[in-house]
């Protein structure tokens, strides 16, 4: 059986190559996964694969009498503060933490800055 590919970014950095982003590690993990095991024939296929993504900013616990006396206007208090990292979620489970920031092209837009990327693949959320 292939042993597991586990990416060095400390021998990646000393050889001279670039920093890949989170998702060119993906695609080439489950690129080498398939040439050593040969279980797929098309890897294209898998990164095809539509998966949910979101960007915790917070949440709130609040009784339901509350919860139905919300109204245009409120404010719901979260429990991230301005400044700390927000969560990135891919199908449940946090895969990322970055700050929020106003995407360059379209000031009216957010978007995400990934600071972390949280363990390694396969693993369970830290």
């Amino acid at each position: 059986m292939a042993q597991p590919f586990e990416y060095d970014s400390a021998s990646a950095s000393a050889s001279g190559e670039a920093e890949a982003s989170p998702l060119e590690r993906l695609a080439e993990i489950a690129a080498r996964t398939a040439e050593e095991t040969g279980k797929f024939a098309n890897v294209d296929a898998i990164l095809r694969i539509p998966v949910t993504m979101q960007v915790v900013l917070g949440s709130a616990t609040i009784p339901v009498a509350n919860l139905m006396k919300l109204g245009r206007g409120a404010v719901v208090p979260l429990d991230h503060r301005v400044g700390e990292p927000v969560d990135v979620v891919v199908n449940g489970r946090i895969v990322a933490r970055g700050e929020v920031v106003v995407v360059e092209e379209d000031n009216s837009r957010f978007g995400v800055s990934l600071t972390e990327i949280v363990g390694p693949l396969g693993q369970g959320d830290t």
